[in-house]
C-alpha cells in the first residue's frame, strides 16, 4: 500500500471515527451475548446491571477530560457503591477486570478523538508503551496472588499518590492567543506545518535539533522537544505495575511526568490517552486469560467474568470518551482536577481503614 493511499485511508477513518468507534462496542456486546461463557442466562441476567451505564458514563467523561485512568474512579466505585446498590461484593480480581475492560474501550474511544484533533505525539507514545508494558503485565499477574487487605492498601497508596499528583499538576489550558505567542519563535502562520492527510490546518514536523512543531485541527500550535525519556521511563514503570495490579496508575504518574518535561498540556493529555488505553487493553487481557499462569488455584475461567456488567459499562465509557475532548476544551480543567483529587484522597483514607480491618 502506497504512502498516499495509507494517508487517505487514515484521513477518512479519522473523519468518520465516530461511526467506527461506536461500532466497536456494538460488536463487542453482540459477541459477548452470542459467544461468551456466562454464569447465567435470560433477560433477567443480561439486564441486571443496566443502572451501571449512567455511573460509568459520568466517570468516563471525568477521567478522560483530565487524561487519567478510568479505573481510578471505576474500581473505588465498585468497592464502595456497587455493594450498596447491588447487595453483593466483588473480588479484587473481578472489580479490576471490569474496570480495565471498560477503561480499555473508553480510553481507546477518547484516544481516537484526540488523534483526530492532532493532539497525540505518536512517536513519544510508542516509546512509553514499549517501556511500560512489561511492568503492566507483571502487576496484572501479581494481582492474582496478593491478599485482599494488601490489595486495598496498595490501592489506597495509588489513589493518595494520584490525588497529590493531580493537585500538583497544572492542567490549565492556555488560550489560542497565548499558544500562538510561544510558537515557532515568531514565525508566521504560513511557516507552520500543514499536512493534507490530517483534518483542518493540522500537521507536525521535527527539525534537526529535535524541536517539534505541532498544529492541531483548530490551527493552534505547540512547540516542544521529546527530551526526558529516562525520567518518563522511571515513572511509567512504577505506574505500569499499579496499572496492572489495580487498573490505574500509569496515567496519573504519566501526565505529571510529561508536564514536568515541558510537553504542552493538551499534547500531554492526548498522548497519555494512547499510553493508558494500550496498557489497559493488555492488562485486561492478562486479567481475563492470565489466571492459569500463576499456579494452583487460579485457573482460567471466562465464565467468571461478569459479562452482564461490561455489556453496559463498555458502551458507557466509549460514549464518555467521545464527549471528553469537547468538555476539556469548554471547561476549566483545573476545577475538575481539584474535585477528582479531593475525591481520591477521601477514598484512599477509606481503603486504608479497610486494609487495617482486613489485616
Amino acid at each position: 500500500m502506497s504512502s498516499t493511499t495509507y494517508d487517505l485511508l487514515l484521513s477518512r477513518f479519522l473523519q468518520y471515527q465516530h461511526v467506527f468507534v461506536f461500532l466497536a462496542p456494538l460488536l463487542f456486546v453482540g459477541g459477548v451475548f452470542v459467544g461468551a461463557p456466562t454464569e447465567g442466562s435470560g433477560v433477567e441476567y443480561w439486564l441486571e446491571y443496566w443502572w451501571l451505564f449512567p455511573f460509568f458514563l459520568l466517570g468516563a467523561t471525568i477521567v478522560n477530560t483530565v487524561g487519567i485512568s478510568g479505573s481510578a474512579l471505576f474500581v473505588p466505585f465498585l468497592i464502595f457503591v456497587f455493594p450498596v446498590v447491588a447487595g453483593e461484593t466483588l473480588t479484587p480480581q473481578t472489580l479490576v477486570k471490569v474496570g480495565l475492560i471498560s477503561e480499555a474501550f473508553g480510553l481507546s474511544s477518547s484516544s481516537i478523538a484526540f488523534v483526530q484533533y492532532g493532539l497525540v505525539d505518536r512517536r513519544l507514545a510508542l516509546a512509553l508503551v514499549g517501556g511500560g508494558l512489561p511492568f503492566v503485565v507483571g502487576g496484572a499477574l501479581l494481582s492474582f496472588v496478593i491478599p485482599e487487605w494488601i490489595f486495598h492498601l496498595l490501592l489506597g497508596v495509588a489513589l493518595m499518590a494520584a490525588s497529590f499528583l493531580l493537585f500538583k499538576a497544572d492542567l490549565g489550558h492556555e488560550s489560542p492567543a497565548d499558544e500562538a505567542e510561544t510558537a515557532t519563535d515568531g514565525g508566521t502562520e504560513s511557516e507552520l506545518p500543514d499536512d493534507d492527510s490530517k483534518l483542518g490546518p493540522a500537521g507536525v514536523e521535527t527539525d534537526e535539533d529535535g524541536v517539534v512543531t505541532r498544529v492541531d485541527r483548530d490551527g493552534n500550535d505547540y512547540v516542544y522537544d521529546r527530551g526526558g525519556y529516562l525520567r518518563r521511563f522511571g515513572n511509567y514503570s512504577i505506574g505500569g505495575v499499579f496499572q496492572g495490579l489495580a487498573g490505574f496508575g500509569i496515567g496519573e504518574l504519566g501526565i505529571v511526568t510529561m508536564l514536568s518535561t515541558k510537553v504542552p498540556v493538551r499534547v500531554a493529555i492526548g498522548t497519555n490517552h494512547i499510553v493508558v488505553a494500550t496498557t489497559a487493553i493488555i492488562a485486561s487481557l492478562v486479567h481475563v486469560f492470565g489466571g492459569g499462569f500463576v499456579g494452583a488455584g487460579h485457573q482460567m475461567d471466562l465464565a467468571s467474568t461478569p459479562w452482564n456488567m461490561v455489556v453496559f459499562t463498555v458502551p458507557a465509557t466509549v460514549t464518555g470518551g467521545q464527549i471528553a475532548p469537547y468538555v476539556s476544551a469548554a471547561l476549566d480543567t483545573e476545577t475538575i482536577k481539584k474535585g477528582v483529587g479531593g475525591l481520591f484522597a477521601v477514598i484512599a483514607v477509606a481503603l486504608f481503614l479497610m486494609a487495617l480491618g482486613g489485616f
